[in-house]
C-alpha cells in the first residue's frame, strides 16, 4: 500500500473557493487519495462559518462533498494529542498545527500539503510542501 499525502485545511478551502489555478491544484491533491483528519474538518468548519459566513447547512453540504473524495478522516485520539503537544513544543508550532502534523505523522504520510507552514521543512521524515507555491491566478 502506498503512503498517502496529507492535506491541511487550506487545500479544502481552495477546492471550493479558490481561483481556477488553486482550485485545480487542490482537486488534483484530493483525487490523488490525500488524507485528512477530524482536525482538518474542525478547522474547515471554523473558516466556513467565521470567514466565509456560510450557514451550517451549506457547511454540511460541503462536508458531504469532501467525504465523497477522501477516505474516512483520521480520528483525534489521546495519542494524537500527546504527539501534537510534543511536536508543537519541539518545533514551535501552535497546537492546531501540531494536531495536523501529529495526524499526518501517525498516518505515515511522506508529505503534508499546506501553505501555513515552512515549505521544505522536514519533521520526523515528513516533508512540508506548499502545493500552491508559484501558482498565479489566471
Amino acid at each position: 500500500m502506498r503512503a498517502r499525502p496529507f492535506i491541511d485545511t487550506n487545500v479544502l478551502i481552495y477546492f471550493f473557493f479558490g481561483d481556477d489555478t488553486r482550485r485545480t491544484r487542490a482537486e488534483e491533491l484530493l483525487l490523488d487519495g490525500a488524507l485528512i483528519s477530524v482536525q482538518v474538518l474542525n478547522e474547515f468548519a471554523s473558516v466556513a462559518r467565521s470567514k466565509l459566513h456560510l450557514s451550517w447547512e451549506r457547511f454540511r453540504q460541503l462536508r458531504e462533498q469532501i467525504m465523497l473524495v477522501v477516505s474516512e478522516p483520521l480520528p483525534l485520539t489521546l495519542e494524537t494529542h500527546l504527539r501534537a503537544v510534543e511536536t508543537a513544543s519541539r518545533y514551535g508550532f501552535k497546537i492546531y498545527d501540531g494536531l495536523i502534523l501529529a495526524a499526518a505523522l501517525e498516518a505515515g504520510s511522506p508529505v503534508l500539503y499546506t501553505e501555513d507552514m515552512q515549505h521544505g521543512q522536514v519533521i520526523e521524515g515528513m516533508r512540508i510542501e506548499n502545493p500552491f507555491l508559484g501558482l498565479t491566478a489566471p
